[in-house]
């Protein structure tokens, strides 16, 4: 058994990150209370945010499932204690101060962290996390647009640019409330925001190799409560079918257990893939035209976060990557 701690347990990611360390089998879950509020039961234990309590305790890793400017003050405390660190925020993902600046808006304060911690979409970067104490969890939409892109680079013709439609429930804004995520002026409406400056385009940049201007992302806020659809536009003109691109994602993500490609043609939809940890994945092609059009599907408080980051846990602790997630 390792011991772990979940700060941020309050929120929708920490919560889902508390049910699927239940269902772990190799984990004894510690709850970690870092706002003023008394720690419910929940049938787990509970101890301080401290990084001295995490060194008392023996903790084997952290998930921070809070805020970036939170994750800045406690990320480095933990792995002092010698625990690894998972980070669900924006915090440690763009690897350098000034790349953070721009999206975040912030200045970066922990500077020596970010150029240690190792981003990962496991699918992607798997090889990377082993040995590693500070990982940083993707964002939820990048996501999604990166594995969705990322075999496709290689074909797409990249100065006639490729279009990026995200839609996603409510509860990626997370669980404080606002105007804008009231029931009020969610409900009976769609709404578009950050339309082409929206933060997590950094991510999918770095992510896939393409540059700004051939990368157009709109975010749009569905009236539901979980899952991310992205629908994205391309052009290959040296491709001739669904087919042939269906085989390329078939390659690349043939043996991944938490991918599943659509047949030629076919797509998926958010049902098939609420509360659980998997991508789908469905390209259709008009070899004509030679227009392209792929769409992935994601929980965004699963496979878009909690479940996740512990794939990142997993490889971090050396447990197979799938448990507690199938």
């Amino acid at each position: 058994m390792k011991k772990i701690g979940i700060v941020g347990f309050r929120g929708y990611s920490g919560a889902e990150l508390v049910q699927i360390g239940k269902r772990h089998g190799g984990l004894e879950v510690f709850l970690m209370e870092h706002r003023d509020e008394k720690a419910p039961a929940k049938g787990l234990a509970t101890m301080s945010t401290s990084a001295e309590a995490v060194a008392e305790q023996g903790l084997d890793g952290v998930f921070l499932a809070t805020p970036p400017e939170v994750s800045m003050e406690l990320a480095g405390g933990y792995l002092a204690a010698g625990a690894k660190v998972v980070d669900l925020s924006g915090a440690f993902r763009l690897g350098t101060g000034e790349n953070y600046q721009r999206w975040y808006k912030e200045e970066h304060t922990q500077p020596e962290l970010l150029a240690e911690a190792v981003y990962s979409i496991p699918e992607l970067h798997r090889d990377q996390v082993p040995g590693k104490r500070l990982i940083s969890n993707p964002g939820c939409y990048p996501t999604a647009a990166s594995l969705a892109l990322a075999p496709l680079v290689d074909v797409i013709d990249r100065q006639a640019g490729v279009v990026c439609d995200a839609k996603s429930g409510v509860s990626g804004a997370g669980r404080k409330p606002s105007l804008t995520t009231h029931f009020c002026e969610v409900t009976e409406n769609f709404t578009a925001y950050s339309i082409l400056y929206h933060r997590h385009v950094a991510e999918v940049l770095q992510n896939t190799g393409l540059r700004e201007a051939e990368f157009s992302f709109t975010a749009q806020l569905l009236p539901v409560h979980r899952g991310i659809l992205e629908t994205i536009y391309f052009r290959a003109s040296d491709v001739k079918s669904a087919a042939e691109l269906a085989g390329m994602y078939e390659t690349r993500y043939g043996n991944e257990p938490f991918i599943r490609i659509h047949e030629p043609g076919k797509v998926p939809d958010l049902t098939a893939v609420a509360r659980t940890n998997f991508c789908d994945i469905g390209v259709v092609f008009d070899g004509r035209t030679k227009r392209g059009v792929v769409v992935a599907a994601i929980d965004n408080l699963v496979k878009g976060a909690a479940g996740q980051a512990m794939q990142n846990m997993n490889l971090a602790l050396g447990f197979p990557e799938t448990q507690g997630l199938l």
